[in-house]
C-alpha cells in the first residue's frame, strides 16, 4: 500500500512536476506476465524514477547496508526503500548471490517485474561497464523477456555522492523485449550465461549512448585515479 501511496499521492506528482519526465518506448514493456527490467546504473536515483515511470510495480533488491543507515539520513533512504517494495539482500558472497537470485525469482513467479542493474554497481564514470551473469542466470531460469532500459541522464541530475538532485528533465529510454527461449534448460552452463548479459548489455550500450569497458564496475572503482598529465608550461 506505501508503495502506490509514495507513487500516485506523496511523491509521484511532485516528481513528474519538477523532473518533467521524458520516455521513450515505455510500450514496450509488457502489461501482464513477468518481465525482467535490466537497466544501466548511473545513479541512487535511477531507483526513483523507474518505478515513477512504469505503471506497474517493479521490484528491485538492494544492498543490505541501505537499510541499516543512522540518524535521520538513514532513516529517511530506509523508508525510501520500504516504500518502494525494494528487497535488502546480503551482497558478501556467492549463498547472498543465490538468495538474491531466489527473490527475484519468486517476483517473476508472481507475474510481477524484477528490476536489475547487470553491472552490480552505479558506474564510477558515467560509462557502462560489464554485466554480471546473474541477470543471464534470473532470464533462463525464469523464461521471461528482458526489456532493457536506459537511463540517459540520471548521473547528472544525481550524481554520485551528491544528495540534493539537480532539477533537470529526466531521459529514460526503454527497447523491445528480448527472448532467450532458445537458450531454454541451459541455467547454468557458464557460455550461455555470459552470450545473454553480452547481448543484454550491447542492447544497453546502444540504448544508451553510453561507452562500454569490458570491465566490472566493481573492480574499476577499486583502482587508483590515473596520475594527471603534466601540463605544458
Amino acid at each position: 500500500m506505501l508503495y502506490w501511496l509514495m507513487k500516485y499521492i506523496i511523491l509521484g506528482p511532485l516528481l513528474r512536476l519538477i523532473f518533467r519526465p521524458q520516455v521513450e518506448g515505455l510500450e514496450n514493456v509488457p502489461e501482464t506476465g513477468p518481465v525482467i527490467l535490466a537497466s544501466n546504473h548511473l545513479s541512487f536515483s535511477d531507483s526513483i524514477f523507474t518505478p515513477l515511470i512504469v505503471k506497474r510495480k517493479v521490484t528491485f533488491i538492494a544492498k543490505a547496508e541501505y537499510f541499516l543507515g543512522k540518524g535521520i539520513k538513514g532513516w529517511l533512504i530506509k523508508m525510501f526503500f520500504v516504500g518502494s517494495g525494494t528487497i535488502p539482500v546480503d551482497r558478501s558472497g556467492g549463498r547472498a548471490a543465490r538468495a538474491a537470485l531466489e527473490t527475484q525469482l519468486a517476483v517473476l513467479r508472481a507475474g510481477g517485474i524484477a528490476g536489475i542493474y547487470p553491472e552490480g554497481t552505479r558506474s564510477p564514470d558515467g560509462r557502462l561497464y560489464r554485466g554480471k551473469t546473474g541477470v543471464a542466470r534470473l532470464a533462463l531460469e525464469s523464461g521471461a523477456p528482458v526489456v532493457p532500459m536506459a537511463m540517459l541522464n540520471a548521473d547528472e541530475i544525481q550524481p554520485p555522492g551528491q544528495l540534493i538532485p539537480n532539477v533537470k528533465r529526466v531521459r529514460i529510454r526503454f527497447g523491445a523485449p528480448l527472448d532467450f527461449s532458445r537458450y531454454a534448460g541451459m541455467a547454468g552452463d557458464r557460455f550461455v550465461e555470459r552470450a545473454v548479459t553480452d547481448e543484454i548489455m550491447y542492447e544497453l550500450m546502444e540504448l544508451s549512448g553510453r561507452e562500454y569497458v569490458d570491465m566490472y564496475a566493481q573492480k574499476a572503482k577499486s583502482q587508483p585515479p590515473a596520475p594527471a598529465e603534466p601540463v605544458a608550461v
